[in-house]
This record gives C-alpha cells, structure tokens and sequence, in this order.
C-alpha cells in the first residue's frame, strides 16, 4: 500500500491497480521468505508469515508459488538472506517519503532508492528524519460509492479509530491489531475491500498544488517501481483537506 488519501495510493490514482502480477508474486514470496527464516513456518505464531498468506490470497497468488517459496525458506538455502530496510528522505517541494525494502543487498538498494530520489527532485536522508510524520495503523481504503455516514457508524461499531471522506475514496483506520476484525466486521455489514492492510499513516500532511503534488508522485511511482522496495509512503494532503 502505497501513501495516504487522494493523493497518496498512487496504484488507485494511476489505475495501477492491475500491477503485474510477476512484481507482485516476487514481492509476495520474498516476505513469506522473510517470514519464515525470521520466525518460522507456523502462521498461528508467525504474525508477519500470516499476513503475508494474506496477501498471497488477495493477489491470487498460485498455492505452488507459495509452497515453493515455503521449501526454500524452509531449506538450508546458502547466501540467502533478506532484510527489512528502511528508508527516509524528502520529495519535491518539502514532502515526506518513507520507503520500506525487502532485500538481500543492502549495498545495491540503498543506492538505487538515493539514485531515485536524486533524480526526481528529492534527497535521502537521515534515519528518523521523516518518520515521527508518520504512524503505524491498520488503513482500509474503500473506492466504490458507499454510503459514507453509514460506512462510518459500522467503522466505528467496529472498533476503528479514525474514518476519512475525501472525493474519490473513504478510509477507515484502525490500530495494526484490529486491522482482520475491523475488515470482518466491515465485510459483514456490507462494506467489502482488497485494499486493506497496515500502513505507515501521516499525521503531518503537506498541502501541495496539483502540479507541484504531480512532481513527488513521480518520485513515488520511480521508487515503486523497484523491485526491492515493499513500500511508499508520503504526507501528501488531499485535495479537499
């Protein structure tokens, strides 16, 4: 999941929701990967290897795919071995990027992010730099017309925190844990979604002007397009914030 509201979901803004689904199983199967030599092959005590099933299940991800991926992570697989990085820096015009990674180069990652953001107007920077903008939370993006004060009370007798009406989508954010309930409880009452899942969330936004908004998502899409990179997330304020 990429960003934050109207702006934010550059895969829904773009019509990228259809990405390849090569990128998308690769990506899949590197964190099951992760999962399992990090903590195991029991989804029941392996929160990250569930959610990543999870995943798996939404994207249509063939089983053979994942029983592969489970054998290798499984096995005594030399050389192997992915980390979690993360990444902080500044886009165009003040706004701020976080970029989480999945690899097993950390060498040739970290360059090819700060190639991205040097060649679209941005710079890396220092750990910590952008993350207090941003808070862990559980985020479901629903982008069909829904009925949004209805949307709202059962968010809210679901146990979510927070909903946000913008003009082409409504979230509901709840806390990292309530993320599966909230989404049941959604779903029960008729409010389905594929877009849910946990999210770095902005409590900092930056308002910029269409054209200026336009320049850091093509910084978001760039560093989206790497293979390595899980994740991106801006503080980009919505239209009609």
């Amino acid at each position: 999941m990429a960003g934050h509201s109207k702006w934010s979901n550059i895969k829904h803004r773009k019509g990228r929701q259809d990405a390849k689904k090569a990128k998308v199983f690769t990506h899949i199967s590197k964190e099951i990967f992760a999962a399992v030599r990090e903590s195991g092959s029991d989804p029941k005590t392996n929160s990250k290897l569930k959610a990543a099933f999870a995943k798996a299940k939404e994207a249509n991800m063939p089983n053979e795919n994942i029983d592969r991926t489970m054998k290798k992570a499984s096995g005594n697989l030399d050389g192997v071995t992915y980390e979690t990085i993360t990444y902080e820096g500044y886009g165009p015009h003040g706004s701020a990027v976080y970029v989480e990674a999945l690899t097993n180069n950390r060498n040739r990652t970290a360059a090819e992010v700060r190639l991205a953001f040097n060649k679209n107007g941005g710079s890396l920077g220092e750990s910590g730099c952008v993350a207090y903008m941003f808070n862990r939370a559980g985020l479901l993006v629903f982008e069909d017309p829904v009925e949004a004060e209805d949307l709202t009370l059962a968010a809210i007798d679901a146990g979510a925190e927070d909903v946000a009406e913008y003009a082409s989508q409504i979230e509901v954010i709840t806390s990292p844990e309530n993320l599966d309930s909230v989404k049941g409880a959604l779903a029960a009452a008729g409010f389905e979604t594929d877009d849910a899942d946990t999210a770095m969330v902005p409590n900092v936004k930056t308002v910029l002007s269409e054209e200026q908004a336009e320049e850091v998502l093509v910084l978001i899409e760039v560093l989206e397009d790497n293979e390595d990179v899980e994740a991106v997330y801006h503080n980009l304020a919505p239209e009609n914030d």
